[in-house]
């Protein structure tokens, strides 16, 4: 298969790796993101400190993290059916890539909440602060470079479910690389999607790294000092003489 065979396939699939991959992404963040942050405030020790809550949705994200995503695209078939109307294509493949990256995401965002300095916890409470107010000027400030990292690692995760999901016709790169690299033997074919999938995975890592680094504001800067070259003052003043004073001369008779 030559290269102008393969172009057009390539777009089409990349532009289904993105689509499922960017939705997925969003259904995490705003599902994973509140559960994160539950399983931190109800944990011991927490501002929500509740065992039983805790325990239940800990189960669940274990659960859910337990489970190979081959398995879980066959165990949630119907619940996709549901959702998207097919279990075919990128649309159906985005159900379970957002319900297995959820769990996931999750225990990285309880990881990074958990971190916060407690100390910043107890300033806000000292000045009137409620639990929101500590989750919204303390907890998710500090946290917010940890949790970039933990939605760069996420997605990086995502990507790598998305070429899975080809194996059930998911679409995307996945399903052109069974499809054509593996059932026709295009061994070519196979090492140029291999590369793209390098090449965008390194992508998001890059930019996940460097939001990271702006929003770290704990990291020391690096100051300049200036040297102030100060010029000695000449006193317009005459010099004192070096010379010691003589000691006056005593004339006439000591007197006892």
């Amino acid at each position: 298969m030559g290269w102008n065979d393969m172009q057009p396939l390539l777009v089409q699939a990349t532009q289904e790796t993105v689509w499922m991959v960017g939705l997925a992404t969003l259904a995490t963040v705003l599902v994973g993101l509140p559960l994160g942050l539950l399983l931190a405030l109800t944990r011991r020790g927490g501002l929500l400190q509740n065992a039983g809550v805790n325990k239940l949705f800990g189960t669940v994200v274990n659960v859910g993290r337990s489970l190979p995503f081959v398995i879980l695209i066959v165990a949630i078939i119907p619940f996709t059916r549901w959702v998207t109307g097919t279990t075919l294509g990128w649309q159906a493949a985005t159900v379970p890539l957002a319900v297995g990256a959820i769990p996931f995401f999750a225990r990285l965002v309880e990881t990074a909440v958990a971190d916060v300095d407690g100390g910043l916890v107890e300033a806000v409470q000292a000045m009137g602060g409620g639990t929101w107010a500590v989750v919204r000027k303390a907890l998710l400030p500090e946290a917010l470079p940890a949790l970039v990292s933990a939605l760069t690692t996420t997605v990086i995760a995502l990507v790598g479910y998305s070429a899975m999901a080809g194996t059930v016709g998911g679409g995307g790169l996945g399903t052109l690389a069974i499809n054509y690299g593996y059932m026709r033997f295009e061994t070519t074919f196979m090492w140029v999607i291999a590369a793209e999938l390098v090449v965008l995975v390194t992508l998001v890592q890059l930019v996940g790294e460097g939001l990271a680094r702006g929003l770290d504001h704990k990291r020391p800067t690096t100051h300049r000092t200036f040297r102030r070259r100060v010029t000695p003052q000449i006193s317009a003043a005459p010099k004192a003489a070096e010379t010691p004073a003589r000691e006056p001369e005593l004339t006439g008779s000591v007197q006892r």
